[in-house]
């Protein structure tokens, strides 16, 4: 329970520190809207072109009689539109920083250069260009990981009584482990871990990483709220990437200077 109240704790600490510093959450939440604005787009088309999708997919249910024929598309077009969105929100975050790749490691590095005690800061050393391949072949990894989860989750759905309680529980959780993951990519990339090696990380302290990713998750679901929490989410995951290698903070050592004296 400590370590999940420490990832939500990581969280609000990150959204208070681009409180602190406004001009960089401005910068920030370009990638956000505009990612917004193509999001939006999209899942407008799903809604509008949705049912024609699920009558074209289903032919066999051309000569069903009513109201039968009308609630079983209903049914696939509502659930093609969850899942569409199920889609966004796992996404989002990936996409978002695909767009805005210079912004938030700008970002990150400023908030690494405001915690460590000798003001240094990590960087991968790697050209823009190779650093954008890195991290879109990394999504992509982690997006194919994710919709494996989805359609389990979808499957398991229709289960009595567990498909409309725990799973959507389960849901959450892999949401928030997925977002976590991506957000947290922007620091752990720059000091040269790769993905497999962030996967384990990340598991090494599961009760960490949802009690940051979960509650985010939630969160992103209302419209607009991922635009305006993606920069502090990013200043956070950065936060919780130097919790996950035990790098020190300025703050730490001088607490630790204070008990010492």
């Amino acid at each position: 329970m400590r370590d999940l109240g420490a990832g939500f704790g990581h969280l609000v600490n990150g959204q208070r520190w681009m409180a602190r510093h406004g001009q960089s959450y401005g910068f920030g939440l370009l990638p956000g809207l505009i990612t917004l604005v193509l999001y939006a787009a999209a899942l407008v088309a799903l809604a509008v072109g949705g049912e024609d999708a699920v009558g074209w997919a289903t032919p066999f249910a051309d000569d069903w009689s009513s109201p039968w024929q009308g609630l079983f598309r209903g049914f696939l077009t509502a659930v093609l539109f969850a899942l569409g969105l199920l889609l966004a929100v796992l996404t989002f975050t990936a996409a978002t920083l695909l767009i805005g790749q210079p912004f938030y490691e700008n970002l990150s590095e400023k908030v690494d250069a405001d915690l460590s005690p000798d003001g240094t800061v990590p960087r991968s050393g790697l050209p823009l260009w190779r650093e954008l391949w890195t991290s879109a072949r990394d999504s992509l990894r982690i997006l194919v990981r994710a919709a494996l989860w989805g359609v389990l989750l979808f499957a398991l759905g229709f289960l009595p009584v567990v498909g409309q309680t725990l799973v959507p529980v389960i849901g959450f959780f892999v949401t928030g482990f997925f977002l976590t993951e991506e957000l947290t990519s922007v620091a752990l990339q720059r000091r040269g871990v790769e993905l497999r090696a962030r996967l384990a990380l990340l598991r090494s302290r599961r009760t960490l990483v949802w009690g940051f990713g979960a509650p985010l998750g939630l969160a992103f679901l209302v419209p607009f709220v991922a635009v305006f929490l993606m920069p502090g989410a990013v200043a956070g995951a950065t936060l919780l990437a130097r919790e996950l290698l035990g790098e020190e903070s300025a703050r730490q050592r001088t607490e630790d200077d204070e008990v010492t004296s």
